[in-house]
């Protein structure tokens, strides 16, 4: 059994966050300055932790914020960011580049849900979730492969990162620790992407998968939109089969954490 985190982070603001603009992948805008800002605030809130494996949406406000966060982490000198397409944001065709209240006009006039609506040229929340498992078939492929499987302490860590996740609110807590969920557990992957495709990316953890959930915590919560560089984490529990990796436990340790943004908001 090997056991690992998994951090994700979405991306610091931009000027079409801040319009309420649709981005989607056609739209490839820098971070702001609130974004660099927020970049900048989340990476020292995870200086600490050892990333072992680093992955980022090939957008630029992605790529941008996982550098930032790399820039200021004390144990990831000289650590490859993989800029990897499977984690790109959601693509919303048409509505690309207007008013996310176009897009909610678009989806009345279909008789559908906003957040369910796939404008023309867009793609499905299936497509989205498609790419997710895709993309952590690769992960634990290379989890795997890199770091082969521990010895007898991965059953207790695995046993810590449950105990530590069931102790933590699913959003940020009086008590909240950015190392939440690590104890004991040898080996952390940090993934930068983007609001709409981390939400599928959760609920497929969630309801597809069974991940364990926080003591007291409403799906609501969980499946609750991002803030710019929210932070959500997970631990897997992986095995080897012949026909490759296999996930043997998940657990929810938090989602949508913003604590580091809070003298930022203050001082705005």
């Amino acid at each position: 059994m090997f056991t690992f985190s998994l951090t994700l982070v979405r991306h610091g603001e931009t000027q079409y966050n801040r319009d309420k603009l649709l981005q989607g992948q056609g739209v490839d805008t820098p971070l702001s300055e609130t974004g660099l800002k927020q970049g900048d605030a989340v990476g020292r809130y995870l200086r600490d932790i050892t990333f072992n494996n680093v992955f980022a949406s090939n957008l630029q406000r992605a790529v941008q914020t996982a550098e930032i966060i790399l820039k200021n982490n004390t144990n990831c000198a000289g650590t490859e960011m993989i800029l990897e397409p499977l984690l790109r944001e959601r693509g919303f065709g048409v509505a690309e580049g207007h008013p996310k209240d176009d897009l909610k006009n678009m989806a009345n006039a279909a008789g559908q849900s906003c957040r369910d609506y796939t404008p023309p040229g867009g793609e499905t929340l299936d497509q989205v979730k498609l790419r997710f498992k895709k993309f952590l078939k690769v992960l634990f492929k290379q989890m795997l492969d890199e770091r082969g499987l521990p010895g007898p302490d991965a059953s207790a860590g695995a046993s810590d990162a449950g105990e530590a996740a069931n102790g933590t609110s699913a959003s940020a807590s009086v008590d909240a620790s950015a190392d939440d969920g690590l104890r004991g557990v040898p080996a952390h992957a940090l993934v930068v992407s983007h609001g709409a495709y981390i939400r599928v990316a959760v609920k497929h953890l969630v309801e597809d998968l069974k991940s364990s959930l926080p003591a007291g915590v409403k799906t609501s919560q969980l499946f609750s939109p991002s803030p710019n560089t929210g932070i959500t984490r997970f631990i897997f529990t992986l095995s080897r089969s012949e026909s490759g990796p296999v996930l043997s436990a998940c657990r929810c340790v938090f989602t949508n954490r913003k604590d580091h943004l809070e003298n930022l908001t203050a001082a705005e």
